[in-house]
């Protein structure tokens, strides 16, 4: 007796769609030995979004799936195949068809946000500065050193003002839209993090809330 096929599944935890028809290739990585199996399974349709005349509703078209009930959609039409998941166990499905980005207001946004930033991390340095003192610092170091009283804008000042810009430049590793370095960016590797916690929140949210769908 032959051995049943094999569908390898990997499906990751946020997923974004353009069509409200969502089909299994638009959500998944899949790999079988059976051609035709794997073909006629791209194809297949798993969840249809509702059309909503609410802009604010057609933003919030998000849907929280468990792979069990993928996997029990595959065995409807195969039920000898066995699937291995190589993915996430629950993953999140957002459909992002009929919303228009306004794009001036996304650039209103971001002007905004670097000003508040700007200004922020400016007040930020000041008060450090003056809390920990380092204008005095600098007075007696160069008081010690060259052997004169300091005016208050020295070679010290001068290149920890140059040097600060520089640093933060290297450590951010950005210059306008290029990277320093191939690694990814300090702001890059905590915005991650920060969107695996929201998707990890939100599934776990809307699966207490018996939101998210599941095998019954």
């Amino acid at each position: 007796m032959a051995a049943p096929d094999t569908l390898y599944l990997k499906i990751d935890q946020n997923i974004v769609v353009q069509s409200t028809q969502v089909h299994l290739q638009d959500i998944a990585s899949m790999e079988c030995t059976n051609e035709a199996v794997l073909r006629q399974l791209k194809q297949k349709k798993i969840y249809t979004f509702q059309e909503n005349d609410s802009q604010k509703q057609k933003k919030m078209r998000i849907q929280v799936f468990s792979v069990l009930k993928i996997i029990q959609q595959i065995h409807e039409d195969y039920p000898d195949l066995e699937v291995q998941n190589l993915g996430e166990s629950d993953f999140i499905i957002e459909c992002k068809s009929g919303v228009v980005d306004n794009k001036p207001l996304e650039v209103l946004k971001t002007i905004v946000l670097c000003v508040v930033i700007f200004f922020g991390a400016a007040f930020t340095i000041m008060t450090f500065n003056n809390d920990v003192a380092v204008a005095d610092v600098f007075s007696q170091l160069y008081e010690q050193v060259i052997g004169q009283e300091s005016n208050g804008i020295t070679e010290i000042e001068i290149f920890y003002a140059l040097g600060m810009p520089i640093g933060i430049t290297v450590f951010y590793n950005h210059i306008g839209k290029k990277k320093v370095t191939l690694d990814p960016t300090p702001i890059q590797v905590e915005m991650r993090k920060y969107e695996q916690d929201i998707d990890t929140t939100f599934i776990e949210n809307l699966s207490r809330e018996g939101k998210s769908i599941d095998v019954d």
